[in-house]
């Protein structure tokens, strides 16, 4: 069975200013869940690269149920719930703190060749190593109402060579770091506390990867509310005007003021 049981830890600098854990950073540990998962069943970073082959993100969702506390272990469960032609996987996530639920997230797998990602389908060996579990159903983003659009806002930077990752683009969890930056600049210039944003959810799906040193534009829009936040529109941009991908995330604020979030963001 590919189901697998292990504690993880959320580190220091996972933590903002009022002691709450960033989406982002809750992503990457969600990455080495996968991880750890892959390799329990006896595919490591490692033997990936001497085998010639990867799984990069095709989509990933996730869902925060609370709030993670420093210094917690958090009990992880995962498994593989789908592998499609060889080529299409889908791990199932499920994370508690102290026997509550914390986070449950989906992520879609692609499996491609190294290094010049092409979509291949995996070999025996690795399809025998991920027996499929039917433990849950994939994680939906909660359902939400239209809202008047807002004004759509721009954020713009250079990618770092530093944040290349071992397949020399940026790492799927920075996408979130992107989406959150550029509404926290938002919420600072209309007077509001960015680390007053509360997390409720997120999608992101990949086109294309962002490599340094291009230019990057996120563009954001206000589309939605829910009974707790707002939902938000992204689009990742590549300095070639490519899309790189897209995102949508439910944000609150800590005191529920939905109207004041949504004046913010118009």
């Amino acid at each position: 069975m590919s189901l697998e049981e292990f504690e993880l830890r959320l580190p220091r600098n996972a933590f903002n200013t009022r002691e709450s854990a960033r989406a982002g950073d809750i992503w990457r540990l969600l990455q080495d869940a996968a991880i750890l998962g892959s390799t329990r069943r006896g595919w490591p970073p490692a033997r990936y690269n001497i085998e010639k082959c990867a799984f990069i993100m095709r989509r990933m969702t996730a869902v925060h149920h609370g709030t993670a506390v420093h210094g917690h272990d958090l009990q992880t469960r995962t498994w593989v719930a789908t592998f499609k032609r060889a080529m299409f996987s889908n791990r199932e996530i499920r994370v508690h703190q102290q026997g509550e639920p914390l986070v449950s997230a989906t992520q879609e797998w692609v499996h491609v060749r190294q290094p010049d990602m092409a979509l291949i389908r995996a070999s025996p060996a690795l399809q025998e190593s991920f027996s499929i579990r039917d433990l849950d159903d994939p994680i939906k983003l909660p359902p939400a109402e239209e809202h008047p659009a807002g004004i759509p806002f721009d954020f713009s930077f250079d990618c770092w060579h530093m944040w290349m990752d071992p397949l020399a683009h940026a790492n799927h969890p920075l996408y979130v770091d992107w989406c959150d930056e550029a509404v926290h600049r938002r919420l600072a210039a209309a007077g509001l506390h960015p680390d007053q944003l509360v997390n409720l959810a997120e999608q992101v799906t990949w086109k294309a990867g962002v490599v340094a040193p291009e230019r990057v534009t996120i563009t954001s829009q206000l589309t939605g509310t829910t009974p707790g936040g707002v939902v938000l529109e992204h689009t990742i941009t590549g300095g070639d005007g490519r899309t790189c991908a897209t995102a949508t995330t439910h944000r609150g604020l800590l005191d529920g003021g939905n109207a004041a979030l949504c004046q913010a963001l118009s």
